[in-house]
């Protein structure tokens, strides 16, 4: 039996083991084909409250257990995303409609993921501090309780696992409200691993649903910490429903994420790095390189490249293995991604390759003559569309990319002590000096500025520690204080 068999999770959510869920069931669909992969189960807002509790009470036991017990099963968990690699890969490419090479990046991250949380066990847990008086005092972490995980379909297991991982091995529970789109990938897989792993249960509920159990698994009274990764706009509705509850909110939100091509950068490789930047899981990430700044000196050859390699990217099936872009995730996103090229064509934009939809797909896109105020160029399209305006100096290079309302990533392609200089200018969460805009690794600090986030909440110790801790002050005396009263 594979580690997704169907027969396991069938119809099911999961609260301290498999069981019916009091909102039914729903079916994973594909979107490249409408074909329906299998059927799960959806929560209500009383599975949410009864997980909670649940989780509740199996933490305080987790929390307790000792470190290595807490990193043997982490350790075991990042082992399972290897050895089960091929099965989540075929699920990934097939809910989310994500290439081969895709669907194994996000194993691979989910491995790294556990490997680095395990060590987050046996990370320092406080400071020993100065004190004015007779006593020891301490700077101690503590776990924080229960976290509430919201994660979306675009990367459904890497968005996922980031926040999971860690927050277990800090020794909390865990309560994963995957995206409906990808239930299985980004939450059924992640449940049957750290089963297989030894979690024991009850840790970690998992709570398919709409809007309503997004709502329950931030009001949940157990849950101190909500960990979101979504939308702008769904990000304000989850952070103001958490500080109604005075629960800290962790959200990474959308991009509209700059590509900087200064004079003199090598083409060829520009045009390939913007390429993969813009087109990679057909535009449907919040680093995706949504403006591409291109110098005046090479905009027209870089516009050509670009082109020339937009028409050229195979569009299908990711489940033929032979395609560099996949379906877009639903119909209803299809719809705005055209709306929005249409749009900027009525406006003057000319489309230099791409800009038409195909059954499920959109072809790879490159926009040119498109104005600052075109929802093109302003907005977080999701989707696979490279709008490419030129620049003349590096100031009006750093104040158009700094003209946006989003913060996430920018990427710098050329001469490496320019783009130092501009590096220091910019309002980002991220930058990279010639390297595109997606990127994401286990140990490092992900997060973004402005409407892309409130700062750096997930990735590496500091980070992880910061988001699934409470910092709290004890002292120790050899004797009773005296006191005045």
């Amino acid at each position: 039996m594979t580690l997704l068999d169907t027969t396991v999770w069938h119809g099911k959510i999961n609260i301290d083991g498999w069981r019916d869920g009091r909102g039914g069931t729903a079916d994973a669909v594909e979107p490249a084909t409408g074909q329906v992969l299998g059927t799960y189960g959806v929560a209500d807002p009383e599975d949410v409250r009864e997980a909670a509790r649940v989780a509740a009470a199996a933490q305080a036991a987790w929390a307790a257990e000792k470190p290595e017990v807490r990193a043997a099963v982490l350790r075991r968990a990042g082992a399972l995303w290897e050895e089960h690699a091929a099965d989540v890969e075929s699920w990934i490419v097939r809910e989310s409609g994500g290439i081969g090479a895709k669907a194994a990046l996000e194993t691979h991250i989910a491995a790294q993921e556990c490997f680095e949380a395990a060590a987050l066990t046996s990370h320092p847990a406080g400071d020993v501090l100065t004190s004015n008086d007779d006593r020891w005092s301490f700077s101690r972490r503590r776990p924080v309780g229960v976290v509430s995980v919201i994660a979306p379909f675009n990367f459904p297991l890497i968005l996922s696992i980031r926040a999971v991982a860690p927050a277990l091995a800090l020794g909390n529970a865990v309560l994963l409200k995957p995206d409906p789109r990808t239930a299985v990938c980004g939450g059924v897989a992640l449940v049957r691993i750290f089963e297989e792993a030894g979690l024991p249960s009850g840790l970690l509920a998992l709570l398919p649903g709409g809007a309503d159990i997004g709502a329950a698994v931030v009001e949940a009274p157990e849950v101190r910490v909500v960990s979101f990764t979504g939308s702008t706009a769904a990000g304000r509705t989850v952070g103001e429903l958490a500080a109604r509850h005075l629960k800290r909110a962790h959200l990474e939100l959308g991009g509209n994420n700059a590509l900087i091509v200064l004079e003199g950068a090598d083409l060829a490789l520009a045009a390939s790095a913007g390429a993969f930047g813009s087109f990679l899981h057909q535009g449907q990430i919040c680093m995706t390189s949504g403006r591409h700044l291109v110098h005046e000196s090479v905009y027209d050859a870089y516009v050509e490249a670009l082109a020339e390699k937009a028409r050229h990217l195979p569009v299908g099936d990711p489940a033929s293995g032979t395609v560099a872009l996949g379906p877009v995730i639903d119909a209803k996103q299809l719809k705005r991604i055209d709306a929005i090229v249409s749009d900027a064509v009525a406006q003057g934009a000319r489309v230099a390759a791409g800009g038409s939809i195909d059954g499920p797909y959109y072809q790879p896109t490159v926009l040119v003559d498109v104005t600052t105020d075109s929802p093109a160029w302003s907005e977080e399209i999701f989707g696979p569309v490279a709008p490419v305006m030129r620049f003349s100096t590096v100031d009006e290079a750093v104040e158009l990319a700094n003209a946006n309302e989003y913060g996430l990533s920018v990427g710098i392609l050329g001469d490496v002590g320019q783009a130092m200089r501009i590096a220091d200018r910019l309002v980002s969460g991220k930058v990279h000096i010639n390297e595109q805009t997606v990127m994401d690794e286990a140990n490092a600090p992900f997060g973004g500025m402005k409407s892309s986030g409130n700062g750096s909440r997930i990735g590496g110790a500091r980070a992880n520690l910061d988001s699934f801790t409470e910092l709290q002050w004890l002292t120790v005396r050899p004797d009773i204080a005296p006191y005045p009263f």
